[in-house]
């Protein structure tokens, strides 16, 4: 029988966890059941075995962890040990069929006989050293090795997002039309992926994803904490949703991590998730023969366990009013908007910021935003300063927000924190490295990049602010590679739900012509990078000690060592007119940087 057919008919139990269970049968937590494979044959097949017999109708091949990086293989190395675990999954099956004692529960198959082997594939490691080309390549030579074997069912798990996915499901239909894709992902117990995509959105992509017809959840969680997750959500009509979680969570004893033995609080919790609609059930980390067991003989005994799915109001339907944001008004009224950075505070003295966003509060400013401790040292936190300055000039302010400072946690308390206190701008962005000088005793976390982060922002604003959403831009590096790549990142994006983007300096006639190709590419709004250089100093500073920054040699000769404050300023101030006039055809608006915070400027510039 088709996996598709079984699982119109009734609820599909799949198998538990095999590395923490291989690890707790070869006692120790140290083993890599992957290599098992290869050197412990029997085991790998006997484990399969187990769960079978105790009411498992699809079995995940070993086969999890099987990358490149993970394991340290070569291409050809994995390749064997993916065969061998195929392989190894098909023999068990075929074994246990021909045993006239399964399976002990018959009404588990309702006299199917048949069990399903899914071709387990679970994320590659992404630590920034491998490009996502030569990632994406591995995942199809996975996926190549599993349909040379004959795979028919592929589960990819553990995921956290659907940057690899979506080509990958693709990718497997035009080579095998029949296969049948199951995509499962991680969450924390808030209901997000590590990458910040909530469980609303990952079946709302599974729903519109015509090639993956089942999905669901899998590890990261416990049974009870899936439940509340999943019972709040509408599950998709028309594809099957699978709910793996784990035994509960791991504690300390005697330098071993264990799960507690609960079979029967797992198995209470996937009743409750399986009235609720679900598909297919299973058990992930932790889990083993006796969870899957207690779980069959609960379920498959009860025709009373398959619920119905509830469908629930989207924010049109609720009534939800959403309401204006006056920066993003701006840009929709076609007005050139007018941003422009202040730097906080290396110390706790905060005068001379306010004072200087006072002085533009008779500018036209429409934004001002403030920088996360550019060049990666210390200022005021952004957004604790862009409070202030809000609150003591009622001036809109946008606080930069970088990705190399907080992990996950941290990140999400501050913008939940900086949503409370009324800001509704962001800029987010990778952050600049950490100082070399440094780096012996300060670390950058980097848990996302500036996309991941655009989308975690994404799904709170979903989430949690539906309301009033924030509306966050991205940097624009239109220097950086082929213009094609520029672009693809800034549609990336985009799609990550950046609504404007703010460039870095330009000076150049070759920037300028660089940024209206863009622009005519892309449907954003795009505030061009404006920084009046102040001294013959500034000027060379800038041109040679400042990535990403090209200045022509042309703006250097305009300036001289001996010129005077005044005079210089002037000279700044007429370039940035200049550029700006060269801009003003295709510019949505200008971004100011300002050396040394000298607002003093923008009176001297002239904005078209």
């Amino acid at each position: 029988m088709d996996l598709r057919e079984y699982l119109k008919e009734h609820k599909l139990i799949t198998d538990g966890a095999m590395g923490t269970y291989y690890s707790r049968l070869l006692n120790n937590d140290n083993a890599v059941s992957e290599f098992g494979n290869i050197t412990e044959e029997e085991t790998i097949v006997n484990i399969h075995k187990a769960y079978m017999k105790a009411g498992a109708a699809l079995i995940r091949t070993n086969t999890f962890a099987a990358n490149r990086q993970t394991l340290g293989q070569t291409k050809e190395e994995q390749e064997l040990l993916i065969k061998k675990a195929y392989q190894l999954a098909k023999r068990a099956v075929e074994e246990v069929l021909k045993e006239e004692s399964f399976p002990g529960n018959t009404k588990a198959f309702k006299g199917n006989r048949q069990v399903y082997v899914a071709c387990n594939i679970g994320p590659i490691p992404e630590n920034g050293t491998k490009p996502e080309e030569d990632i994406l390549a591995e995942y199809q030579d996975i996926c190549d090795v599993f349909l040379e074997e004959g795979g028919e069912v592929f589960l990819f798990e553990t995921f956290s997002d659907f940057y690899y996915l979506k080509n990958l499901v693709k990718y497997i239909k035009e080579k095998k039309p029949e296969a049948f894709i199951i995509t499962d992902f991680c969450l924390n117990k808030n209901g997000f992926t590590s990458k910040g995509i909530s469980a609303r959105s990952i079946l709302e992509t599974i729903e519109e994803t015509k090639e993956i017809e089942a999905g669901g959840f899998n590890c990261g969680i416990g049974s009870g904490h899936m439940y509340q997750i999943l019972k709040k959500l509408t599950l998709p009509v028309g594809k099957f949703i699978f709910a793996m979680p784990n035994a509960g969570y791991p504690e300390q004893f005697r330098n071993r991590l264990i799960f507690m033995d609960n079979e029967g609080y797992f198995r209470d919790n996937i009743q409750r998730i399986c009235n609720l609609g679900v598909d297919a059930v299973g058990g992930c980390c932790g889990t083993t023969p006796d969870f899957i067991e207690n779980m069959a003989e609960k379920l498959l005994l009860d025709d009373t366990f398959r619920g119905d799915r509830k469908v629930l109001a989207g924010i049109k339907e609720a009534g939800i009013e959403v309401r204006t944001n006056e920066f993003y008004q701006n840009f929709q009224e076609k007005k050139k908007v007018v941003a422009v950075e202040l730097d906080p505070p290396f110390d706790a003295s905060d005068e001379a910021v306010i004072a200087c966003a006072l002085k533009l509060k008779d500018t036209g400013t429409d934004m001002i935003t403030m920088a996360d401790s550019p060049m990666g040292r210390s200022r005021v936190d952004s957004v604790l300063m862009a409070l202030k300055l809000h609150n003591e000039t009622g001036l809109p302010v946008m606080p930069h927000i970088c990705c190399r400072d907080k992990n996950m946690i941290a990140m999400r308390s501050m913008i939940l924190g900086a949503y409370l206190n009324g800001i509704r701008n962001l800029l987010v962005v990778t952050g600049d490295p950490i100082p070399s000088e440094h780096r012996q005793s300060t670390t950058g976390v980097f848990d996302y990049n500036s996309i991941q982060l655009m989308n975690y922002v994404k799904e709170m604003n979903r989430e949690h602010f539906s309301g009033e959403p924030i509306y966050y831009g991205g940097a624009l590096n239109y220097g950086r590679g082929p213009i094609e790549k520029v672009i693809e990142r800034i549609e990336r994006k985009i799609e990550a739900g950046a609504k404007y983007f703010l460039t870095q300096p330009v000076f150049s006639e070759e920037d300028i012509r660089r940024l209206e190709v863009i622009r005519s590419k892309v449907d954003t709004k795009i505030l061009c990078g404006i920084m009046p250089l102040v001294s013959y100093r500034n000027a060379n500073f800038i041109k040679n000690e400042i990535s990403g920054i090209h200045v022509p040699d042309w703006v250097i000769e305009k300036y001289r060592p001996d010129m005077s404050k005044e005079e210089a300023e002037w000279v700044g101030a007429d370039i940035a007119s200049c550029i700006i006039k060269d801009l003003s055809s295709f510019a949505d608006g200008y971004y100011f940087m300002l050396p040394f915070n000298r607002v003093s400027l923008m009176e001297k510039i002239k904005v078209q």
